[in-house]
């Protein structure tokens, strides 16, 4: 034990800064703002960590640490066992700090442009046609079930099919409440209320499902890409190596490039809503951005490796970290728990279930590994939008596969509020 390292740190100096965030939180002394946002997220969630990833039948069928992390720190949250001070602290810096969204950022803008340019080339026209499947399969499933427990088919793919597979909260649920209002005539606020609890536990299945699937790949071989998604030739992803030495002023090249991107998909966001009336996610502008700059090589190499070290840096260092704010800031225990009726579980799962087998089975068919397009265009699909991308995608071991998991979440969502704008008429007309 005494080799034994958490967050890089040996065990006594770990436990030391423990022990002093521990004494801060029991005095109600936490610094307010990003250092005392940082200090817990980072200490606790490292901690949290290792304990999923070393209990038995949860690393081995659940996910390990992700799960852990976000619903332990949900449960802190619900049970009362940290200061509201503490609470409010993370999220102020996840949601009005925009922690979430800079994480978000240095994944997209460093995974896409340290990507193979002719495999983001190859696999884009080929996943619409995925995601679509998974979208088929899995309302006709929950619309099946729906039926066999006695519930109106409409009512099952409106309420919970829809929802699960609408991108997350502010951009799927809440604009498919307004959708689902202006159809039917009932408020807002009240529709809403019965799809928040599908978005939360089809985002806690598609978690758990991602580390089975891990797991499933790792048993199948086959099935896999080990973090690829389409096999394209060895020679297609060799890219050409120059041996330059890593530098500090790589982080803040990639910084400045990622925010600026990040801006960038807010002003066409913007231009777009406001006189083509277009209401997309800025996500999305910003990674078709990021992947237009990488096809026509407009970044100098040097800094499209500068902005994938960047990446590197926040993944390896930050991920707990986050899944401690997404368990606190964006998980409502009480939600998942008023909802959790053996009925309701079960139709939650068939839809997940149903992304999974669609967009395996098409994935397959277009030349993609089953596993990486179940987990992307799948349950990234059915998961709570950008926060569940990073609880999928860390549950998996296949972070790198994010600029996908994002397309899922955002253009994919938009493709889901669009369908409910033609369904409600039909359901409820």
């Amino acid at each position: 034990m005494k080799d034994y390292k958490i967050m890089g740190i040996t065990l006594p100096v770990y436990f030391t800064l423990l022990a002093v965030i521990i004494i801060a939180i029991i005095f109600d002394v936490l610094p307010g703002g990003m250092i005392g946002a940082f200090a817990f997220m980072m200490i606790i969630g490292a901690l949290l960590d290792v304990v999923g990833n070393n209990t038995p039948i949860i690393k081995t069928f659940f996910g390990g640490g992700p799960i852990v992390i976000i619903f332990g720190s949900a449960a802190l949250v619900y049970f009362k066992l940290i200061p509201e001070s503490v609470t409010e602290t993370v999220t102020t810096f996840m949601k009005g700090g925009g922690f979430l969204d800079f994480y978000i950022a240095a994944l997209i803008t460093g995974s896409i442009l340290g990507m193979s340019k002719k495999l983001l080339v190859k696999a884009a026209i080929r996943y619409f046609p995925c995601i679509l499947g998974g979208v088929v399969v899995s309302l006709a499933l929950v619309a099946l079930g729906g039926l066999a427990f006695g519930q109106s088919p409409a009512e099952s793919i409106a309420y919970i099919g829809i929802p699960i597979m609408g991108g997350g909260m502010g951009a799927g649920a809440v604009p498919i409440a307004e959708v689902f209002s202006k159809g039917i005539g009932v408020p807002a606020e009240t529709i809403l209320s019965k799809l928040v609890p599908a978005v939360a536990l089809g985002n806690a299945i598609a978690i758990v499902f991602g580390g089975l699937l891990d797991r499933l790949g790792k048993k199948y071989p086959k099935l896999s890409g080990n973090g690829k998604l389409m096999d394209i030739g060895e020679d297609d992803l060799k890219e050409k190596e120059e041996k330059e030495s890593f530098k500090l002023t790589d982080f803040g090249i990639g910084i400045a490039i990622a925010t600026t991107f990040f801006a960038f998909g807010e002003i066409v966001a913007y231009l777009m809503d406001t006189y083509v009336g277009l209401d997309i996610h800025p996500y999305a502008w910003m990674i078709i951005s990021v992947a237009v700059a990488k096809a026509i090589n407009i970044i100098p190499q040097q800094f499209e490796k500068a902005c994938a070290n960047w990446y590197k840096f926040v993944a390896a260092n930050w991920t707990p970290a986050l899944l401690m704010g997404i368990g606190i800031a964006y998980t409502d225990l009480g939600q998942v728990i008023s909802a959790f009726t053996p009925v309701y579980l079960v139709l939650c799962f068939l839809v997940v279930l149903g992304a999974v087998i669609g967009t395996a089975v098409v994935g397959k068919m277009v030349g993609f590994y089953p596993i990486e397009a179940a987990i992307t265009a799948g349950l990234c699909m059915a998961n709570m939008g950008g926060t569940g991308d990073v609880a999928v995608l860390t549950a998996a071991n296949r972070m790198e596969l994010m600029p996908f998991a994002q397309i899922s979440s955002r253009l994919g969502g938009a493709f889901i509020i669009l369908l409910a704008t033609f369904l409600v008429p039909i359901f409820f007309g």
